[in-house]
């Protein structure tokens, strides 16, 4: 079987890593982000930094969370507009995933210019600063779609945990987790190599020995700096082993309900793990043994590979309530009814999303929606 492995994006990490911005061979800059960075002076800041090096910046700030196609066509717009060479994205996800499509397509248009793309992320969950990937919605069909395009990979990220000392406790939770389910995923991923094994086993368990203690002390930048460089070091797996499930399901019930989506990945995650061990068949599978060997990395260890992974599960439900997760649709507010009305769309969805190609468990639609129907209180 032929593997493949690339890193195309340099990467800058550490304290006050930010400097490293003012020595890129820069003239003129789009900065992409959200109003939140303007208003907390973050965004000027960074125009200042490149003022000192006499670098041309234009502030694109309408980013809005989960970006929507008419965001990226006003970003695009603006692009037209500056013609820059250079696009930094300055924020979480929802930043550096349309600061990816803006630049795609304006290389579309400009085939004859080429333009660099820096991602700076202010979260530690996405790990977009080093992906291929872009998630974009569509509100008018409540939908998301992951685009995934080797193009729309950065050509550099700055990983300054300064930057994220100020996250609040939820949103540290939420992109914790979301990190942890990039590595559970690439682990278990039918393309996972050994390359992308040793970065997703390492973020792993940065995450699991030190999220909690982000979460409680958010101050502590050599925690945040630990916590910063996993979910880069997920990006980094799971580019190239791509994903599973976990996400599919979390684009689609996002996409309809409007939801977190490191959130809905917490709630989903234990199920899906059940379901690709095939915890419920009598036989050990191979894919029982990949989650085994997944509960290993963390230490945990039980008489057999079945009992092993429920011991995971336990522990990783335990993990949640630890970070104030949620652990049923209901604790979303979601109404009963409308949730088990929208399964069959969201599961048709979550079918079609390029995610599910790489799960370890080739998932038929009623699997999906039995997933999505446990997730209800007592589950069923």
């Amino acid at each position: 079987m032929l593997n493949e492995f690339q890193m195309a994006t340099e990467i800058f990490s550490g304290k006050d890593s930010l400097e490293e911005l003012s020595q890129l061979t820069l003239k003129k800059v789009l900065l992409v982000c959200d109003p939140y960075m303007v208003q907390c002076g973050r965004a000027d800041e960074l125009v200042n930094l490149l003022a000192k090096s006499e670098i041309e910046c234009t502030i694109f700030s309408e980013i809005t969370p989960d970006p929507t196609i008419e965001i990226v066509t006003k970003g695009l717009v603006s692009a037209l507009s500056v013609e820059p060479d250079s696009i930094i994205a300055l924020g979480g996800g929802s930043a550096m995933d349309a600061a990816k499509a803006i630049r795609y397509i304006y290389q579309i248009v400009h085939q004859d210019i080429s333009i660099s793309l820096i991602c700076i992320p202010t979260t530690s969950g996405t790990g977009s600063e080093v992906t291929s990937f872009s998630v974009i919605s569509d509100p008018i069909s409540d939908s998301k779609y992951a685009l995934v395009d080797k193009k729309m990979i950065p050509d550099v990220a700055i990983l300054d945990p300064k930057l994220v000392l100020t996250v609040p406790k939820n949103i540290t939770a939420d992109t914790g987790i979301d990190v942890f389910t990039h590595c559970i995923e690439a682990l278990a991923s039918t393309k996972a190599n050994d390359f992308t094994d040793a970065n997703g086993e390492k973020a792993i368990t940065i995450i699991w020995d030190k999220l909690v203690t982000a979460y409680n002390d958010g101050e502590n930048i050599d925690i945040r700096e630990s916590i910063h460089n996993a979910s880069c070091l997920a990006g980094i797996a799971f580019n190239e082993a791509s994903l599973g499930i976990c996400h599919s399901l979390s684009h689609a019930l996002g996409g309809r309900f409007h939801l977190p989506h490191g959130r809905v990945n917490a709630l989903l995650l234990p199920h899906v793990i059940s379901y690709n061990a095939e915890l419920e068949n009598d036989r050990e599978t191979d894919n029982l043994e990949k989650y085994r060997r997944i509960a290993g990395v963390l230490g945990i260890q039980s008489g057999t590979a079945k009992s092993t992974v429920y011991a995971f599960i336990s522990k990783l439900k335990r993990l949640m309530k630890q970070l104030d997760l949620p652990q049923s649709i209901e604790e979303f507010g979601i109404d009963h009814q409308a949730f088990l009305e929208a399964i069959p769309e969201m599961a048709e969805k979550a079918m079609q999303d390029k995610c599910t190609l790489t799960n370890p468990r080739k998932p038929q639609q009623a699997d999906l929606e039995m997933i999505y129907r446990k997730l209800l209180r007592g589950g069923y």
